[in-house]
């Protein structure tokens, strides 16, 4: 049986698209930082009184990778807002993130369905339905993608469930389509190995074999192969004559 790959600080997706630590995907070619589904001021939309701790805390974050990887822009890939009913303190507080963002590259704005029918432009100023950057159809994902056009999304917040509420942020990519993780932390997201993802992709024409994927801590991502060898890893007999099934540990890296 073929081992997972070795974590590691990076590991390729496609052709110069690269999966990073923490949830982010880095165009080579073009130095773009994708991000996907942040989310800031999440409390305040919400819950008002709750403190806006994990817009400064994701700015900060995505502030760090960018200036790690000497990006020359940073492409939102939709929802960076939760909502654009915010009050003024959060969207002084989601500027002043943006701002700090904008001395370290160019920010683009996907516009998502949480950007609403305001498309987030109150706050965010301008913003985009689609994208192209380095031969890649960038867009949310929560609308059709363009037929046979490589495509990155988000809006799907994959992930592999590790156990109760556990989940561990996760790349799904095929030669035509990679989906970026959610970097909002309040989102469990969509199980990589259920059925539901399968439905979500089937717009792209992906099947499981066609999917690699790759889990994302805070400092390492871990490859796992296809999506079909991980599900069947999953489910191998205890042994050879055993009846039964059994759902496994698995591990990114080489034990």
């Amino acid at each position: 049986m073929m081992l997972p790959a070795p974590a590691a600080e990076s590991h390729p997706l496609a052709r110069g698209v690269v999966a990073l630590p923490g949830g982010f995907a880095l165009l080579e070619a073009g130095r773009v930082l994708l991000c996907a589904d942040a989310h800031f001021g999440y409390e305040d939309v919400m819950g008002g009184a709750l403190p806006l701790w994990s817009t400064a805390e994701l700015g900060a974050t995505i502030a760090i990778v960018a200036q790690r990887h000497a990006v020359r822009e940073i492409v939102f890939l939709g929802d960076l807002l939760h909502g654009s009913a915010m009050s003024e303190g959060a969207v002084r507080a989601v500027q002043r993130e943006l701002l700090v963002l904008r001395e370290i590259a160019q920010l683009t704005f996907i516009a998502g369905n949480h950007e609403g029918r305001t498309r987030g432009r109150s706050i965010l100023g301008e913003t985009v339905e689609t994208l192209e950057r380095d031969g890649w159809h960038l867009i949310h994902g929560d609308r059709p993608a363009l037929p046979g056009t490589p495509t990155i999304i988000g809006h799907l917040h994959p992930s592999m469930h590790l156990g109760g509420n556990a989940a561990m942020p996760a790349f799904l990519a095929a030669r035509d389509l990679i989906v970026v993780p959610a970097l909002t932390p309040y989102s469990v997201g969509l199980d990589v190995l259920s059925d539901a993802c399968i439905a979500a992709l089937a717009p792209y024409g992906v099947r499981r074999p066609d999917l690699q994927v790759v889990a994302a801590s805070a400092e390492r991502v871990f490859p796992f192969g296809t999506l079909s060898r991980v599900r069947d890893a999953l489910r191998r007999p205890l042994h050879p004559k055993a009846n039964g099934y059994r759902r496994r540990r698995l591990h990114g890296d080489h034990e």
